[in-house]
């Protein structure tokens, strides 16, 4: 609960998965991949109750032994590769709802993005609760896939820049403008605006900035490995920011 206010967090685990099959259960360093945002969402101050959103009985078995509650399954026409992510998440709202059960903040964190701590629930819906917005989401940084930086690529193999007249008017790293990209760390919006919007992202929506080891995402095989490796050295990549962060930041 936070100024009054309660606290829904919703895992989404469907089944289906194309680019690494059945990559929800898949351990992370000795851990279902699915267990990692139910333990942010624990984790979290805030949060009042945490489930599980997924179409199969295997999963929700799985989450509850995690931690998570699954009061239902997921109908099979919002886990399809087509649904919009705003079904399921109005489902779970509306079916709690109509057992009693009425929050107002509802918290959105993915399997895919398991580097989310209880952390940065609490700090993004701290700072949603204290803006005038509806809505908050992860964001990080540009920074070697700036387009600054970016080529095209001719039928003859040649490159020319993207952003620049020549290769000469390319800007240096230190001065290109401050770029983000939506990381798929963590969704926070109020129910009302989400019903309204239907969708996390619109004119009412702020930026929560993660740190860079936290934003990178599962889609295949490779993103798996090198986040296993990620949350494998952990204690030393959190050294190493320490000493890189700038004065007065911690």
């Amino acid at each position: 609960m936070i100024d009054g206010k309660r606290v829904l967090a919703i895992v989404p685990a469907r089944r289906g998965s194309k680019g690494l099959p059945l990559k929800n259960i898949r351990p992370l360093a000795g851990r279902p991949l699915l267990a990692w945002p139910i333990a942010a969402a624990r984790a979290s101050r805030h949060v009042d109750r945490v489930i599980i959103s997924t179409d199969d009985q295997e999963f929700a078995d799985i989450a509850v032994a995690h931690g998570a509650d699954a009061p239902f399954l997921r109908p099979a026409e919002l886990a399809s590769d087509t649904a919009p992510s705003i079904g399921f998440i109005l489902h779970a709202v509306d079916t709690l709802a109509e057992a009693g059960e009425v929050y107002d903040y509802v918290v959105v964190l993915e399997p895919t993005s398991p580097l989310t701590e209880g952390s940065d629930v609490d700090a993004a819906l701290e700072r949603l609760a204290a803006a005038d917005a509806d809505a908050i989401v992860g964001v990080s940084k540009l920074e070697a896939t700036h387009p600054a930086f970016a080529v095209r690529k001719a039928g003859d193999d040649s490159i020319t820049p993207y952003a620049a007249a020549t290769f000469g008017e390319m800007p240096r790293r230190q001065d290109i403008e401050p770029l983000f990209v939506l990381d798929g760390t963590l969704y926070i919006s109020t129910v009302e605006a989400a019903r309204r919007e239907k969708a996390f992202c619109h004119a009412r929506t702020i930026g929560y900035e993660t740190a860079r080891h936290k934003a990178h995402e599962v889609d295949d095989l490779v993103d798996f490995i090198c986040i296993e490796a990620i949350a494998s050295n952990l204690d030393t990549i959190l050294e190493a920011e320490s000493r890189t962060a700038p004065s007065g930041v911690e």
